[in-house]
């Protein structure tokens, strides 16, 4: 077995007040363009995954998470065919600002029992989340 890089990422499952979940959409140029997936992003040198989520929800997002209401939900780890990514995943129900896709990317706030809808349209280390989600509704 060759080894592959790992990459560590955190994601987040951004939940609205009507009990909606944040998907965002990969803009083009990107990997998996065009595919829906959770807010989140690759987790830096030195970087806990709760300040990757803070960092990562101010750029791409422009609110502001506190990272002690961050609550571990789920993790994935998933073998891509050249890294295998390792992808912490928080519940944040609150946060300060109005949201702002400052990456170009589009934003949809999805019902639980919409969530299958978008399993086919997602990166494959997203399924088994979205699969979860889909379940609880």
């Amino acid at each position: 077995m060759t080894a592959k890089k790992v990459v560590y990422c955190a994601a987040m499952v951004l939940e609205n007040d009507e009990g909606e979940i944040l998907l965002a959409q990969r803009p083009k140029g990107k990997s998996f363009e065009g595919m829906w997936e959770f807010p989140g992003g690759k987790i830096e040198s030195g970087e806990t995954p709760e300040a990757a989520l803070v960092r990562e929800a101010e750029e791409e997002l422009g609110i502001v998470l506190n990272p002690e209401r961050l609550l571990p939900l789920h993790f994935v780890s998933h073998a891509y065919d050249d890294f295998h990514l390792v992808m912490m995943v928080y519940h944040a129900i609150s946060w300060l600002g109005d949201l702002d896709a400052k990456e170009g990317q589009t934003l949809r706030w999805v019902a639980r029992e919409d969530m299958a809808d978008y399993i086919d349209k997602t990166p494959p280390a997203d399924i088994p989340l979205m699969e979860l989600l889909a379940e609880v509704a």
